[in-house]
């Protein structure tokens, strides 16, 4: 078997070096099942991390949907396929009342591509406004709205930022905190209508996951979309990492939020690692797109990725994957304020669900290179994180959701050992 270096001369040779890898001294896996992974060493890993197999590596009833589907029939969308109806109806019926109608896609980039060109169709403006630490996808036109990760694109001029709160880190009171925001955004929203771009959506994370996951005043996500619906604009809300039951408590981020949006993208965790996507909107939405295009993807709703898809629909109620995720993460939360409590380094724990983090800060200021050092002492230890937010220095644990009771104790063990280590 061939040496990390050698990989990783022969991959610098073929994809290039510029493509990220964790860690100093990367990982090779080699297989996987459920939440652990196996390393070329035979190592065995604990996933903490991945959000893409969310029913857990490998799951045995998404691959086996996946290959009796495959050995049947797989074709496009332009022939009719009762299995693609069997699943857009499973799908649809997770949302609130208006969000009736699905497109579907192969990435979460190609998504939230397809939800900026229907807002712009509906609003015949071009104006966008997102956070000013985001990351929605790798389109050109997702680049020039991209600010939470290095582009040679430049900010476009059609989009405006808007700075996200967290009364985790800011002292005021939280009413001054939202109205000083919303101030924010009216001058982003006014300073797009001179300019003539007008607003034709905004776009978030409901969970501002990239951001670090600020903890924002009660109802200001709402305020916000409603001052962009007031200025003409539609709200988007991209789901593909904080939906499909991640914070243990609703089965999409936004009804966590509070946010009732008119656009919802997904990508991910829909086909546990089989690449799909979607948007759902409203039957007004999509009649009002439809009419206009002719839109179509050759590999999008085919019969294999509706019968992936609903084997995760299918795993997650079966298992009760969505009541786990509440479960243990109410009690993960709680070991970690524990932390908080005992290392002065650690200013606060985050998240909801099975999306956890651990805010790292020395004198008030972020530390990122004390959640580097821990992120590699759990490797050391045999478990996967990652870190989040704007100084790399919120710790990023957000595993599939088939992670268990059996190993919530390991990962806070050797959470524990890491932070004492450090």
């Amino acid at each position: 078997m061939a040496t990390t270096a050698e990989l990783i001369t022969r991959r610098n040779r073929t994809i290039g070096p510029y493509s990220p890898l964790f860690y100093d001294t990367p990982l090779q896996f080699v297989s996987a099942k459920g939440v652990w992974l196996t390393e070329a060493s035979g190592e065995r890993y604990l996933d903490a991390y991945n959000n893409v197999p969310h029913v857990g590596h490998a799951n045995e009833r998404v691959v086996r949907a996946m290959t009796e589907q495959a050995s049947r029939i797989n074709i496009h969308t332009r022939y009719l396929n009762e299995r693609v109806y069997d699943y857009s109806e499973q799908l649809l019926a997770t949302f609130d009342a208006g969000l009736d109608r699905v497109f579907y896609g192969n990435s979460g980039s190609e998504a939230n591509e397809l939800a900026l060109r229907i807002a712009r169709q509906h609003t015949g403006a071009t104006g966008l406004i997102v956070s000013d630490y985001s990351y929605h996808g790798t389109t050109i036109s997702l680049a020039e709205m991209t600010t939470g990760l290095k582009t040679k694109e430049p900010l476009g001029a059609h989009v405006r930022t808007l700075r996200l709160p967290d009364l985790d880190v800011d002292p005021r009171p939280a009413a001054e905190v939202a109205a000083d925001t919303l101030r924010q955004l009216d001058t982003a929203i006014v300073s797009l209508q001179e300019a003539g771009f007008g607003i034709s959506a905004c776009l978030f994370d409901p969970l501002f996951s990239t951001e670090g996951m600020p903890r924002l005043p009660e109802g200001l996500l709402t305020a916000i979309a409603d001052h962009v619906r007031a200025a003409g604009g539609l709200v988007i809300a991209d789901e593909v990492q904080s939906g499909f039951g991640r914070t243990g408590t609703h089965m999409w981020g936004h009804q966590y939020a509070g946010l009732v949006p008119d656009i919802v993208t997904m990508g991910k965790p829909m086909g546990n690692g089989h690449p799909m996507s979607a948007v759902v909107t409203s039957e007004a939405r999509l009649d009002e797109f439809g009419s206009q295009n002719e839109f179509f993807n050759t590999f999008a709703g085919n019969p294999v990725s509706a019968a992936v898809g609903e084997a995760v629909l299918q795993e997650m109620a079966t298992e009760q994957l969505m009541q786990r995720a509440e479960v243990l993460g109410t009690a993960a939360l709680t070991s970690l304020q524990a932390m908080v409590e005992k290392h002065d380094f650690v200013r606060v724990a985050k998240g909801t669900g099975m999306f956890l983090g651990l805010d790292f800060a020395v004198d008030g200021e972020p530390a990122p290179h004390l959640a580097k050092q821990v992120v590699e002492a759990m490797k050391d230890r045999r478990v996967l994180i990652s870190r989040i937010g704007r100084e790399s220095s919120v710790l990023k644990v957000r595993p599939p959701l088939a992670f268990g009771a059996d190993e919530l104790p390991l990962l806070v063990s050797a959470l524990e050992d890491a932070l004492s280590e450090i």
